[in-house]
């Protein structure tokens, strides 16, 4: 018992950890002189509703990045289990993260899911609606990014 109550402990401390981290990181970019060509949110997680809580935090994120830096470039890139509440079958359930995603390419961020993710469930990008860019593998979507000169950030609850 003193074990799961110590583990318990340990795992709400990471994850408060974690969410301050991402902070802290946008924080660090706030801090530079000059803005980064750009920044990609990266969004992998096992939880199918995790883009209840990700997309708020990366439209925070945004905001903040965006009155700083006005021009900088933005993308979100999904490749988890999460990615598939962007699904057009998805789209009631999830009105508020949908609605959250079309504003967000509407503003000039590109969300991206993973071609190769929904592949492994049957899916393909006929499954998603057309503000909803499937790559063929968000992984290298990020790494495309990062090689442009975009800083990765991995969004954690």
């Amino acid at each position: 018992m003193y074990r799961l109550i110590l583990l318990s402990s340990f795992l709400f401390f990471l994850t408060a950890n974690v969410q301050a981290n991402n902070q802290q990181e946008i924080e660090q970019l706030l801090a530079q002189k000059d803005a980064p060509f750009g920044v990609v949110f990266e969004i992998v997680e096992g939880n199918d509703d995790a883009l209840q809580w990700a997309i708020p935090a990366v439209n925070k994120y945004i905001r903040q990045l965006r009155e700083r830096f006005p021009g900088i470039g933005l993308a979100v890139v999904s490749h988890g289990s999460e990615q598939f509440g962007l699904m057009k079958n998805q789209k009631k359930e999830n009105a508020l993260v949908h609605t959250a995603v079309q504003s967000l390419v509407a503003s000039d961020v590109p969300v991206h899911v993973c071609g190769t993710h929904a592949s492994w469930r049957g899916k393909t990008a006929d499954d998603f609606p057309d503000y909803v860019d499937v790559t063929p593998a968000g992984p290298t979507e990020i790494r495309n990014y990062e090689a442009m000169g975009y800083v990765l950030i991995e969004i954690k609850h």
